[in-house]
């Protein structure tokens, strides 16, 4: 009775697949782009300029991981409810929330003085950009067939990298020529504001044809948001301080992995039994295939945020490169991702096939990790970049990719929920990674330090003043520097591995859906064929609606 209430509940949500011709596509993209490139210049720009705001922010040198924590936990938290409000209120309008959120908290950001103002910021930051990711992800879905969608999800995969290279490389700028990390921020609000603008009159209109406010609102799924939020919150908070900010065996802790683990179960039950839209369809699972790829997403996840905060701060930290050496050294990695991400969004659109991309995506990802417990405290920028070129090539590789092909597994009007529920699993994944590599690095910083400096191991985010340390101390106090960052990414091998292994479960049957099982909730699917061509020739946008009662009366006759 549950899953019958879900699936009319579904098909009641108004159809906003908006196929537009060439022209006006080409605008919406270069929007989505241009939101996503200040999006990522926030999210990893942080990396570089860590150790600088740890400095500043006198309490936060032993806490500062907690920005990006906080980031992803806030990004994480609302996630999944993303996908369904976009379709109760309508594509455009969530998005612009999205946006004016983001410029907000990084005006907070800049003006934070506190470590706690800062990190909240931060967290709202998260949601904002968390936001702006996920629509972006479904508006394209919108506007374009499934056959053609790998390669515009190629143009923004390249985007993103854009934006993971510049960000880094502007913010060093700004650190080292303005000598205030608050710059940044100075700099992102406005254009985030900016954006917002520039998509409020370029973005396709939300459908007309909605149900009133009131009835939209009463169908948000207010206990599954409550019971995931405090399943992220409670889990992600001692596991991000458990052992290093908070003790593991303080009644904190204890009290917060009771509540996160009792409220994971209740969340799941309210989506199978209660919620009439959840956010979370547990018939998702029922495909090996969807439920193989979510796990991949939250494993991948945590692994690309760990190498983006993490390989920053070992070469600053071990090799004391500035953040913009540090930023151009890991210009490999991004380069890498933005073009993989173009040439694999070609590769499906031509091919009409992902299997062989995610294979190549996973396994380079894999050797790429695993040359990275190769660096030493000495090694040169040569040997530095060849295993961040590797990961940037699997990165391009799957986190396109992945989506598409998470698309190819569902019906139509689902596409909006596994877009959110993918992000979900990433963001998730990425909170987990980080919270538990900051706790990985460290412990081991501490145990690697020599006697006498056991106290560095409290600001593990900055090397202290070396000068007046005698020489033998001194490298052994980088040593340990570089002895806590292999520990992380010893810790990320076996999880991209396993990501990789994963592969043999999925079966590849193309980029049309081929219906049917229970993840069809009584939609047809679209015709990509027929869809692309009324595309292309048409001079106005094509909006595809479908009457269900009228097509089951036509299977009847």
């Amino acid at each position: 009775m549950a899953r019958d209430g879900q699936t009319a509940a579904e098909l009641a949500l108004h159809e906003q697949t908006n196929l537009l011709p060439r022209g006006k596509l080409i605008v919406v993209l270069v929007t989505l782009s241009t939101t996503l490139l200040v999006t990522f210049i926030d999210q990893n720009g942080i990396s570089v300029a860590l150790p600088t705001i740890a400095s500043d922010l006198n309490g936060a040198a032993d806490t500062i991981s907690w920005a990006g924590t906080a980031s992803l936990i806030g990004n994480t938290t609302f996630q999944m409810l993303y996908g369904r409000l976009s379709d109760l209120f309508g594509r455009k309008a969530v998005y612009l929330a999205a946006v004016a959120l983001l410029a907000g908290a990084d005006l907070g950001c800049s003006l934070s003085h506190t470590p706690a103002a800062f990190y909240v910021c931060r967290a709202l930051a998260g949601i904002g950009g968390g936001g702006i990711t996920n629509l972006s992800m479904i508006i394209v879905s919108d506007v374009v067939t499934l056959e053609q969608r790998g390669r515009y999800q190629g143009i923004i995969g390249a985007m993103v990298g854009l934006g993971n290279v510049s960000g880094p490389f502007l913010a060093a700028a700004l650190i080292e020529r303005a000598h205030d990390w608050r710059a940044f921020f100075y700099l992102l609000a406005p254009l985030a504001a900016l954006t917002g603008v520039l998509a409020f009159f370029m973005l396709p209109p939300s459908p007309s044809q909605r149900p009133p406010w009131r009835d939209s609102v009463r169908k948000i799924d207010y206990g599954g948001l409550s019971s995931s939020s405090s399943a992220v919150v409670f889990l992600l908070i001692p596991i991000a301080g458990g052992g290093t900010y908070f003790a593991w065996s303080s009644p904190l802790v204890i009290g917060m992995l009771v509540v996160g683990s009792l409220s994971l179960p209740v969340f799941l039950l309210v989506e199978w039994k209660w919620a009439k839209l959840p956010m979370m369809p547990v018939t998702l699972f029922s495909s090996p295939a969807v439920a193989t790829m979510l796990v991949q997403n939250f494993l991948f996840g945590a692994v690309y945020q760990s190498c983006l905060y993490y390989i920053p701060l070992y070469l600053q930290n071990a090799h004391g490169y500035s953040p913009l050496g540090s930023a151009t050294v890991c210009t490999a990695l991004v380069g890498g991702q933005t073009l993989l991400s173009i040439l694999s969004g070609q590769y499906i659109s031509r091919r009409k096939h992902y299997a062989e991309v995610l294979w190549l995506g996973f396994a380079s990802w894999t050797l790429g990790c695993g040359l990275c417990l190769l660096y030493t405290r000495t090694s040169p920028p040569g040997l530095l970049v060849v295993p961040l070129l590797l990961i940037g090539i699997g990165v391009g590789s799957i986190f396109q990719p992945m989506l598409v092909a998470l698309q190819a597994h569902v019906p139509p009007n689902r596409r909006a929920v596994i877009t959110s529920n993918r992000n979900f699993f990433r963001c998730a994944g990425g909170a987990v990674g980080l919270a538990v590599s900051a706790a990985v690095l460290q412990a081991t910083l501490r145990k690697s330090l020599p006697l006498g400096y056991s106290y560095i191991a409290s600001r593990p985010y900055t090397v202290p003043d070396l000068s007046s340390i005698p020489s033998a101390d001194k490298i052994a106090i980088l040593e340990a520097y570089t002895a806590a960052s292999h520990a992380v990414f010893t810790l990320l091998v076996p999880l991209i591995g396993v990501c990789l292994l994963g592969c043999m479960l999925i079966r590849d049957r193309g980029l049309t859906y081929q219906g049917g099982g229970p993840l069809a909730v009584g939609k047809p699917q679209e015709s990509p064929a027929v869809l692309e061509a009324a595309s292309v020739s048409s001079h106005e946008p094509v909006t595809v609606e479908v009457d269900v009662e009228k097509s089951e009366k036509k299977d009847e006759n």
